[in-house]
């Protein structure tokens, strides 16, 4: 069956196409809520949601541009608002941002093992930086997103640099001194 043929049947609230929908895309969209969430559970709660407001919108979907990116928006969208109504921003004025870089020696550091980190991190440095860096958006775009201000955005991106910076030095003088001592 082809994916046009899939959101037709959806769109009729076909249990069985709904359920072939949830297992052509769950794994993808199971992955976005990771990186947005801070546990495995809250993840699956989020892919849960995520598929109740998909099944409940699909009637929007009018095919015009990606289904894919339609429902990936749609889930990003769910994982955000658990933490728009809490308040787990600290406003910041821009003059205290500090911009940090952070050099990563791919031979030192596993993806698995950056990946942990980063859902490690504090629920507003976390979602800042996963938008920022890993899907592009801008600090204009974030801030409309989470409703904080521009300066919050970039001083939280800035924050989850620095914690991941330590957190790797950390690890590499770790891995260091075992291989010394």
């Amino acid at each position: 069956m082809s994916l046009d043929q899939l959101i037709k049947k959806c769109k009729k609230q076909d249990a069985k196409a709904q359920e072939q929908l949830y297992r052509l895309y769950g794994s993808k969209l199971f992955s976005i809520c990771l990186k947005y969430s801070n546990s495995y559970v809250n993840a699956e709660d989020t892919l849960q949601d995520a598929f109740i407001t998909i099944f409940d919108k699909i009637e929007q979907y009018r095919g015009k541009g990606s289904f894919e990116g339609w429902i990936k928006r749609i889930t990003v969208n769910t994982a955000l608002q658990k933490y728009r109504k809490q308040k787990v921003f600290e406003i910041i004025g821009e003059e205290q941002i500090e911009e940090v870089e952070v050099e990563i020696d791919e031979d030192d550091i596993s993806l698995d093992y950056l990946l942990e980190i980063i859902q490690q991190l504090p629920d507003r440095y976390r979602l800042v930086f996963n938008l920022y860096v890993l899907d592009g958006y801008s600090h204009k775009e974030i801030a409309e997103m989470l409703d904080i201000s521009t300066g919050t955005s970039k001083s939280n991106l800035a924050r989850a640099r620095n914690i991941l910076k330590e957190k790797i030095e950390t690890n590499q003088e770790h891995r260091v001194q075992s291989i010394e001592g």
